[in-house]
């Protein structure tokens, strides 16, 4: 193998906007940032969520994030800071560093993931079903 994973991450932490977790929550409730979650939808129901944070599974953000894809989000075209975080940190820098290069310019991620999030007492909510979510729909 020429280059794996820990290479990768260490290249994209070289170039990307990584915060803190206290960095990140201080953002938390800014109306020009969005927070994404591209962790897997099973760990989204195991761990939770952070509240308001747009989930974007890792596997689709790409297709998502462009305007010219049949999969486009408009949540990806609004004027905002975007914040992204994974489970730990490493997806998540993978990630913004993917999304810097495809043309976005205000990525960051967050340094831990969720899991630093949730272990600093940052806001979280378990993820809404899909039976609660047709109460309410």
């Amino acid at each position: 193998m020429k280059k794996g994973y820990k290479a990768l991450v260490d290249e994209a932490m070289a170039e990307i906007t990584t915060y803190t977790v206290e960095q990140a929550r201080a953002k938390y409730d800014d109306p020009n940032v969005q927070f994404v979650d591209i962790r897997d939808p099973r760990e989204l129901e195991r761990e939770g969520v952070i509240p308001g944070a747009f989930s974007a599974p890792r596997g689709m953000l790409e297709f998502w994030v462009d305007p010219e894809s049949p999969y486009y989000k408009p949540v990806f075209g609004e004027n905002k800071e975007y914040i992204f975080f994974c489970a730990g940190g490493l997806r998540s820098a993978l990630a913004t560093k993917t999304l810097q290069d495809m043309g976005m310019d205000k990525v960051a991620h967050i340094e831990g993931g969720f899991g630093a999030w949730k272990k600093a007492g940052a806001p979280t909510a378990s993820k809404p079903d899909k039976t609660e979510k047709a109460k309410t729909a």
